[in-house]
Formats: structure tokens, sequence, C-alpha cells
């Protein structure tokens, strides 16, 4: 049974980091024409591209995306629920839902995160991969920047985004059941 749910778990997540991550490169205003920006529209473009012809963005949230992503959750939910022989409660699965694209959301800016540290150490800065990394997580270690004193050429930055991100996360782990 263990495997059963680890590997529903996995699917469920992988493909909402997916969806999760063509939200975030469209919000950031990521280039489009990069290889990993590029496999994302294709994985996601199946089932985003018939929901925005129902859908519409409001500004530049792009709803379809965040629908889906919702929808992926709560059938990750489902799936767990109907394997494990438990309630399904369709208000409970729409919180749920919320709450797990939102820890998952959480997940997916740490390991951007950590890619871009770990690159930072080891890469010139000419790759497409690394460029798009930088547009993902520069708004939100910018702020931090601004915040922390120098520190000697080190940027701690990166180090205090984990920490936040990992605490409220934490945080999240109290109210979902599939954890």
């Amino acid at each position: 049974m263990n495997a059963m749910v680890f590997l529903i778990s996995t699917i469920f997540n992988l493909y909402l980091m997916v969806v999760l991550l063509r939200f975030w490169l469209q919000l950031s205003k990521a280039d489009f024409y990069n290889p990993l920006s590029q496999f994302v529209v294709k994985a996601t473009h199946p089932l985003i591209g018939p929901m925005r012809r129902i859908i519409p963005s409001v500004g530049s949230i792009d709803v379809a995306t965040l629908i889906l992503a919702l929808l992926v959750a709560m059938g990750k939910y489902l799936a767990l629920s109907l394997l494990l022989g438990g309630n399904i409660n369709p208000l409970g699965m729409i919180i749920i839902g919320a709450l797990s694209v939102l820890k998952e959301f959480l997940t997916l800016v740490f390991w951007v995160l950590i890619m871009r540290a770990i690159l930072s150490w080891v890469s010139q800065g000419g790759s497409p991969f690394e460029y798009v990394l930088h547009q993902l997580t520069e708004p939100l270690l910018s702020p931090i920047r601004r915040v922390l004193p120098p520190m000697g050429g080190m940027d701690l930055s990166v180090l205090v985004a984990i920490i936040g991100l990992k605490f409220v996360e934490m945080l999240l782990a109290d109210f979902l059941p599939f954890y």
C-alpha cells in the first residue's frame, strides 16, 4: 500500500510542479523561448489550451493554469482517498487541494533556489537554464538582499528565503492529510 501511495503522490506532485512552474514562468515574464520554458509549455498545453478558451486570464494572472493546478491537487487527494478507503468530502477536497497547491509551489521554489545556488558556485552564468532560474528567483531574492547587510561577497538571500519557505511549509504540513 505504501508503494502505491508513493507512486500516486509522486506522479501527481510532479505534474503539479510542472503546472505551477508554467504559472510562475508566466507571472515572472521569463523567457518564453528558453528550452526549459518550452518543455513546460509543451507538457501542460494539452490540458491548459482547451481550458484557456473557456477561462480567461485576469490581468497577468493565468486563471486557467491555477484552476488546473487545483484540479491536479484535488485529483491526488481523490485518488489517495479512494485507495486508502477514506471519506470524500467535496469542500474538504477543495481546501486540501488549495493547501496542496501552495505546499507544492513552496517546494518548487525551494528546489529552484537550491539549483540556482549550486549553479552560482560552479557555472559562469551563460546557461539558458541558469538564466530562467535567475528570472524566476530574482523577484523573491532582491527584497531580501535590500534588507540584509553585505556579508563580504556572500549572498545569504537564498539561505534566508529557504528558511522562510521551510517554515511556511512546516506550518502547512499540519493541515494536509497526505503530506
